[in-house]
């Protein structure tokens, strides 16, 4: 009777993904962070993987790793075949929910410029879900399943939503106290950590030569230093989407004339075209109005 050999054994997708994650992004702790997992998986997915394979995919140094021969030439073939099951796998999740929008924003969008907005949403279109997840980057479009980005940018991807003007705001008790530019010198002046350089922008412009350094807290939760700022706790550097709210109620006032402009503008974009008429085409265009 003829004998069936058993198959060849197959590479596990896993180790895979680590292998493409770590030699793209340059070091197993960068890949650990994009797949969720912890440095010592991807340290044995890849051992793993180059036991099996019977030869090294990176070459380990006291400073860190670097991609051997093999994996530079295979790293091309597999960075685009997960680029392309990304992209499959957010037009299953598509077609699968078609009613069910997965937004990704920045925390402070999220929280003082998307999240006022969803009311309105629901009842314009109460058979639609919106979902949201706050990052601090930019996702890789082709490997995550979110329907629409919202973050400011320096370039024209995607639609144009507001522009980006910074300027000082503080609560009502605090601008008799601000007369001019050099008035601040005397008080908090509050700083978001992912825009450390928003006070020598607007200073720059509103007062050139002044030599003032601005001190105070420094937040990592731009939403929390806009609250300590209603709070009474200084003043802050207020980008004109994420305030507009606090200063339409009075909560916050502008102490001073001068808007700087800058290069960046809030942007709305999607990984792959919006089907007219669908959920996400719909949302997108209520957000971008």
């Amino acid at each position: 009777m003829p004998v069936a050999p058993p198959p060849p054994k197959g590479l596990p997708l896993n180790a895979l993904r680590a292998f493409e994650a770590a030699a793209r992004l340059g070091g197993f702790s960068a890949a650990a962070v994009e797949l969720g997992v912890t440095a010592g998986a991807v340290t044995a997915h890849i051992k793993a993987l180059e036991e099996a394979l019977g030869a090294p995919l990176f070459e380990r140094h006291a400073k860190g790793v670097r991609l051997s021969a093999l994996g530079q030439r295979a790293l091309p073939e597999f960075t685009e075949a997960f680029d392309r099951l990304g992209l499959a796998v957010q037009t299953l999740r598509a077609e699968a929910a078609p009613r069910t929008v997965h937004i990704a924003a920045l925390p402070a969008i999220a929280q003082l410029w998307l999240s006022p907005r969803l009311p309105a949403i629901r009842a314009a279109a109460p058979g639609i879900t919106v979902s949201i997840t706050a990052l601090e980057a930019p996702p890789d479009l082709k490997r995550t399943p979110f329907d629409l980005n919202l973050f400011y940018r320096e370039d024209d991807l995607g639609r144009h939503v507001a522009g980006d003007e910074v300027f000082p705001v503080c609560a009502p008790q605090l601008a008799g106290r601000l007369r001019t530019p050099a008035d601040l010198a005397g008080i908090a002046c509050l700083t978001d950590s992912a825009w450390p350089g928003d006070w020598q922008a607007w200073l720059g412009a509103a007062a050139p030569g002044l030599a003032i350094v601005p001190k105070g807290p420094v937040y990592s939760l731009y939403a929390l230093a806009v609250e300590e700022t209603v709070n009474g706790a200084g003043v802050l550097i207020g980008h004109s989407a994420l305030v507009a709210a606090h200063l339409a109620s009075g909560a916050l006032v502008a102490p001073f004339e001068t808007r700087v402009r800058l290069a960046r503008s809030l942007r709305l974009w999607s990984a792959r075209p919006l089907r007219p008429g669908s959920a996400a085409a719909r949302v997108a265009d209520w957000l971008s109005a």
